[in-house]
Parts: structure tokens; C-alpha cells; sequence
């Protein structure tokens, strides 16, 4: 048992169950012993891998349709690029080096990374020693210039609440304690005119998950957007609508549970790409596309054919698994959903259509 355990532990004992959504935070953040704070989760060697680790072209595709985005709207001087959770910087490094070929883009680009974590800017700032880069801690953070924003599995590991539904009621799913180990409890029934809309959806005892955390982040995207142009490109697992318990941990690169060791493993739950689309009303939204269909119309498929020209053995099977993990339905190509908001007017993104 670690010690950021026994110091939640000691917390609800004195102050009563914590909601999901603190304790999230608590195990994601905690400077001692936080998952984020104190760690490189990606790769083999960690948790997980998110696609610019599995193949150059995901970052490539995307600097280029971030790229056309920025001509179409008349190529603003000078821009922001920004990036949510930029991990290890491979997505933007890719990003930077395809985009060059657009003239005038990296001249414009200014690169903003929001990062919460000390020990991934470092990484950060060894891989992209030679790009104007500015770190910030929050989304609020990002000044006001138009703004051409990626955030690639970054909404799933924001804090979830979790509402169970009661009748016309909802009853939260609360951390606390139960024969001295942490684990999930329920509050008494309480009115949620938030939920109401989430009643006809969900069946009795169905569970749904709010991530206010999103909020005041899709607020900030909204208004430098709105007021200033660009376009935000979302990645993430999930789906228009998030649909029941969701939450998962993962440690090795496979389940875990949640509770067991605080601080040890990644904590998330599918993104409700509704919710993140709605919280920025000013914007419009493109259809929801899954991953594999937008990374087809952008052209993977001519750009794995054109990298397999120059490899042979192992390196040509790794490149043809890569392409497939990345597009393929039983992979990520349908679990993972790709969601673009741009400005009234403005042009949708490459590969994407509006919602209309």
C-alpha cells in the first residue's frame, strides 16, 4: 500500500467519502507520489501507447490538415499551435516537421504546450529543444491569438464524476471506505436538473459520467477561436454520447483496479464528445468521425504505401502492423473517435464534415 493510500485513507476518515473526481486528481497529481507528476507513462517500458508513439504518420496527417486549416483561413501571422497533454512531444515534433513543408506556417506558429506535469516537460523540452515552444499549466493560460489546438488523449485522463440513476433521481458513486480498503460507495438520492437530459438515455441503476473538468477548458478553446479564428482537433476514445461505467485503470498496458495502489496506474474514462461539442456553443462542430475513417480520407493509406517503398524484414511487418493498429475497427481505427470545432464560417478541417 502506498503512501498517498494511507493519506487518503486518513482524509475520509476526517472529512467523509471524496468524489470520484477528487480522487482522480489526488492519484494523477499528487506531487509525491501523482502518476503524472512523477512519471513517463507511455511506451513498452509504461502503461500505454497513443498513436504519434506507434506511427510517425498519425502526427504527420494531422500537421498537415491543421496546416490546410490555416491557409484556408487566410494564414494568420502570427498563430498559436498549441497542444493538450503533449506526452513525450513526438505528436508535436511530427506535427512540426510536416507542416514545414507549408510555406510561411512555421514562420507564423508559435508553440504553446499546456502541461501539468514537471517530469514530462522535461521530456518536452529535450525533444523539442529547437522549437519556439512556451509551456503553460493551464488551458487559461493561452494567450489570445488564433489558435490551432491538438489535444490527443487528453480528455479521457480528466477527473469523471459518476451519477447512478434512482427513478427521477441520481445517486453519485462516491470514494470511501470499506473494511479499511478504498472502494466505491453510493450517496443517498439527490435531484440533478444538470442530469435531466440524461434520463431517457439512461435505465435504472445506468450510470453517467460529467467530467467538469472539461468545462472551463472548452470555454477558454471557445473564446480564443470564436473572437480570434482556428480550429481545435479532439482524439480520444469514446463516443458522441459516453454510455454507462467507463472508468478504467490501466497499469502495464492492461486492467487494473482502480483503488487498489493510488498513484500507480492511469486513471480515465471514455470522452462524451457531445458534452465537450456543447460546452462550446460559439463553435461549429464537425461529425463525429472515427479514427480509422478520418486517417483513411487524409490519406494513410498512400503515405504507408510510400514509407514501405524503402523497407524490407522486420522493419516493413512493424510499419504494416502500425498502419493497421491505427485504422483498423478491431484496433483503434473505431474505438477512437476525432472531433473538430471551428468558428462560424470558417471551413471545416480535411477529413472531416460539419454536423449539420
Amino acid at each position: 500500500m502506498t503512501g498517498l493510500a494511507e493519506r487518503l485513507k486518513a482524509r475520509i476518515r476526517a472529512l467523509g467519502p471524496m468524489t470520484l473526481a477528487e480522487y482522480m486528481a489526488e492519484c494523477h497529481f499528487d506531487p509525491v507520489e501523482g502518476y503524472y507528476a512523477t512519471r513517463d507513462p507511455l511506451g513498452a517500458a509504461g502503461d500505454f501507447t497513443t498513436a504519434p508513439e506507434i506511427s510517425q504518420m498519425f502526427g504527420e496527417l494531422v500537421g498537415l490538415s491543421l496546416a490546410q486549416s490555416w491557409l484556408d483561413q487566410g494564414r494568420p501571422a502570427p498563430f498559436q499551435l498549441a497542444e493538450l497533454g503533449p506526452g513525450r512531444g513526438t505528436l508535436m515534433t511530427d506535427i512540426w516537421r510536416a507542416a514545414g513543408v507549408v510555406p510561411g506556417f512555421r514562420e507564423s506558429a508559435r508553440v504553446h504546450l499546456v502541461e501539468a506535469s514537471p517530469h514530462l516537460r522535461a521530456i518536452q523540452a529535450h525533444r523539442l529543444s529547437d522549437l519556439p515552444v512556451t509551456w503553460h499549466a493551464s488551458a487559461g493560460e493561452l494567450p489570445k491569438l488564433p489558435l490551432w489546438l491538438v489535444a490527443n488523449e487528453f480528455f479521457d485522463a480528466l477527473p469523471i464524476r459518476q451519477f447512478q440513476r434512482d427513478g427521477t433521481a441520481w445517486r453519485e458513486r462516491v470514494v470511501g471506505l470499506h473494511e479499511g480498503d478504498l472502494a466505491l460507495g453510493l450517496t443517498d438520492p439527490m435531484p440533478r436538473p444538470d442530469l435531466a437530459h440524461r434520463r431517457d438515455d439512461t435505465p435504472e441503476g445506468g450510470i453517467v459520467e460529467p467530467r467538469p473538468a472539461a468545462l472551463p477548458i472548452m470555454a477558454v478553446i471557445e473564446d480564443r477561436i470564436a473572437e480570434r479564428g482556428g480550429a481545435a482537433l479532439i482524439i480520444d476514445y469514446g463516443d458522441w454520447r459516453s454510455r454507462g461505467d467507463t472508468f478504467q485503470a490501466l497499469r502495464a498496458h492492461a486492467p487494473t483496479d482502480s483503488f487498489a495502489e493510488p498513484g500507480a496506474a492511469d486513471l480515465t474514462a471514455h470522452v462524451d464528445f457531445e458534452a465537450l461539442a456543447h460546452a462550446a456553443p460559439r463553435l461549429r462542430a464537425s461529425r463525429l468521425a472515427p479514427q480509422g475513417v478520418w486517417l483513411d480520407r487524409l490519406g494513410i493509406n498512400q503515405r504507408a504505401a510510400r514509407l514501405a517503398e524503402s523497407l524490407t524484414g522486420g522493419d516493413l511487418v512493424s510499419h504494416l502492423a502500425a498502419t493497421r493498429r491505427l485504422t483498423h475497427p478491431a484496433e483503434m481505427g473505431n474505438l477512437f473517435k476525432v472531433l473538430a470545432l471551428v468558428a462560424e464560417g470558417a471551413p471545416m478541417l480535411p477529413g472531416l464534415e460539419p454536423n449539420e
